[in-house]
């Protein structure tokens, strides 16, 4: 692996201080050295790549990610398609959001069991490109939970493993732990699409969610929750559940029992995908009536209250869409910058921490992941423009100069200002 040197570069470092012209040396995979405010390095060994004035930031993390969903408008066609083929497919989505700008993804369920571990260890060991990444085991759901797409007269799959009883989702989770996750999913409440598991609903219980935490804390590995109820939030956090996805629904006890683990706990609104379905999904027939008829209006509204109420109360709130599906696809992920900016009141500076330094630390590598810092790994992207004053260029996969995962380019800049220009 080759040293780098990038020269004539704004140091966006995520740690919520503005930039800085600098010089940053690349070591192996590591950021060596940064000589600020006209200071050089002499680095006679290493590729230079003189960035002509663009961004140096730490690469994207995406906290909510689903790399083996496949674009569907349905849950039972992600069950329909065949392991070999899904693989496959999972293999693709990894590419497509490292050249998004996403050196790392905090899987939030895997369509089948084996899928995101495998993914994950082909990437670890260089046989495929992809970001770094933390395997999750399927949903488990109950019986009727988000997930069951069961007919009495056949069967039919979808992201879920279905478990009734705290025996039978203890089982699973000591399953899922044998072959290799980072984290256990579960889907303690509904979500209005389901009718007979509204998101209001809370249809998993005390016993089942202490089940599968104490499995995850015998084995060192986490839990991550579907919990759109103010209720699953609750059981989430009587039990330490980590990762809370949505939070949308809670009332003014949930928030407050949020407030008293935030330095333990990560909150993923997901609002992404409930954006595109109020607004975007039309072409699937749920046109903004339908969505509004079926409460994804209200959740929202909802929702956007309390993330604000979260912010204020400093828990980590994290951009993470739940692309994976056919109004919402796997790709456009980074639009929930945009989205924390416009809805929840985040600055860009805020938004883009909250993607980048937190999200070092939902990979539980906080300590050398998500910043420029000397002695951090080198995942960083070079960006053309100032993402503080526009963040949605990050969308802009042209305005992506450079991406550089672990101290290798991904995506190789340009080396001159000229041809930095021209390029983009």
């Amino acid at each position: 692996m080759s040293n780098t040197l990038f020269t004539q570069v704004q140091v966006l470092d995520a740690t919520g201080a503005e930039p800085y012209s600098a010089q940053v040396l690349v070591q192996g995979n590591r950021i060596k050295q940064i000589a600020r405010d006209g200071g050089t390095i002499a680095a006679e060994d290493a590729e230079v790549i003189d960035g002509g004035g663009a961004t140096l930031m730490p690469g994207l993390v995406e906290c909510h990610a689903h790399p083996s969903f496949i674009n569907s408008s349905s849950l039972e066609a992600i069950g329909q398609v065949p392991p070999e083929e899904h693989t496959l497919i999972t293999m693709k989505h990894a590419r497509i959001m490292l050249d998004q700008g996403f050196t790392s993804l905090n899987s939030a369920a895997a369509a089948k069991p084996r899928l995101d571990v495998v993914i994950r260890n082909a990437i670890e060991a260089g046989d495929i490109p992809g970001p770094r990444m933390l395997a999750a085991s399927p949903e488990l759901t109950v019986t009727g939970g988000l997930g069951d797409v069961s007919l009495p007269h056949c069967q039919r799959d979808s992201f879920a493993i279905i478990c009734d009883g705290a025996d039978q989702f203890r089982q699973v989770s000591r399953e899922m732990c044998r072959e290799g996750v980072d984290t256990l999913k579960i889907n303690p409440s509904g979500d209005e699409f389901v009718p007979f598991a509204r998101a209001h609903q809370t249809v998993m219980n005390e016993a089942e969610t202490a089940a599968v935490c104490e499995v995850a804390r015998s084995r060192g590995k986490r839990v991550a929750a579907h919990a759109r109820s103010a209720e699953s939030v609750k059981m989430c956090v009587r039990n330490g559940v980590e990762i809370i996805y949505h939070a949308t629904l809670c009332d003014e006890e949930a928030l407050d029992m949020l407030e008293s683990v935030k330095d333990t706990v990560f909150i993923g609104p997901t609002i992404g995908i409930t954006i595109a379905t109020c607004f975007e999904a039309s072409d699937w027939g749920v046109t903004e009536e339908v969505a509004a008829n079926l409460g994804f209006r209200r959740e929202l509204e909802v929702a956007v209250e309390n993330m604000k109420a979260l912010k204020q109360r400093g828990l980590r709130v994290m951009p993470g869409g739940d692309y994976g599906f056919a109004w919402n696809p796997i790709g456009a992920n980074a639009r929930d910058l945009e989205h924390f900016v416009n809805y929840l009141d985040f600055t860009p500076m805020e938004a883009i921490v909250s993607a980048t330094r937190w999200g070092g630390e939902i990979m539980m590598m906080g300590q050398e992941l998500g910043q420029v810092r000397e002695g951090f790994l080198a995942d960083l992207l070079l960006v053309d423009g100032d993402p503080l004053l526009d963040v949605s260029i990050l969308q802009d996969q042209t305005r992506l100069l450079g991406i550089m995962k672990d101290g290798g380019f991904h995506k190789q800049p340009p080396k001159h200002p000229a041809a930095r220009r021209a390029a983009a």
